[in-house]
């Protein structure tokens, strides 16, 4: 989950299947991440739910797991009667994806090893920072997945999230994002997200000048 790093749990299920029982609810499942879960957790998808599978649009990405997100392709996976609703709004909203970007995925996809590297592949770098950090001001709020980390900057200052992001990118030069835009409720908490999708060398720099805040 952006901006969290949560993943969904078993128990998670469980209670999704309760709340939409015997109702009409259709699901958008976004699954974007479903490659990028870390610590030995697996990614759970509502499609292995034979209930829940029946309500749901589940959608994912290959931009977010083949390291190129500004490819914008896409994809929804539903039952016949749900996709064949979908289609029909689709085709008002997306003309058609270019025909080069999709035979380049096509090629890259013919190697698994290439999505399935990827948990390792952040997990490592959110190690690196989140050890670069551990001697910080900041408290570091442990995440599951996806390449965002959340950092509560609670004894640093008494900035509202958005001043203190702006801080930082002005007087520090590190782009962070602000969490408030995220919620709809409380949104006085002092946390920040960065991005750790970045080479190792500029994770370590990054790392430096947060450190010395």
């Amino acid at each position: 989950h952006n901006p969290t790093g949560s993943v969904l749990s078993e128990s998670d299920i469980k209670i999704l299947e309760d709340i939409t029982r015997n109702t009409k609810i259709l699901i958008v499942s976004d699954e974007v991440y479903e490659h990028i879960i870390f610590d030995g957790k697996q990614h759970l998808s509502l499609s292995l739910s034979e209930e829940l599978s029946q309500r749901s649009f589940v959608i994912s990405s290959f931009g977010k797991t083949y390291h190129a997100t500004g490819w914008k392709i896409g994809y929804c996976a539903a039952p016949k009667q749900l996709t064949e609703e979908f289609r029909k709004i689709h085709q008002f909203i997306v003309f058609a994806v270019n025909t080069p970007l999709q035979y380049a995925y096509a090629d890259y996809m013919k190697d698994p090893n290439r999505y399935l590297t990827l948990n390792s592949f952040y997990q490592s770098k959110r190690d690196l920072l989140n050890s670069s950090l551990k001697d910080s001001k900041f408290k570091i709020i442990p995440t599951n997945g996806t390449y965002f980390q959340l950092l509560n900057y609670s004894e640093i200052s008494d900035k509202n999230d958005m001043d203190f992001s702006v801080y930082l990118t002005k007087e520090i030069g590190i782009a962070v994002i602000p969490i408030s835009p995220f919620c709809t409720i409380d949104k006085t908490r002092k946390i920040i997200r960065v991005c750790f999708a970045k080479s190792d060398e500029v994770l370590l720099r990054a790392a430096e000048r947060l450190n010395s805040i």
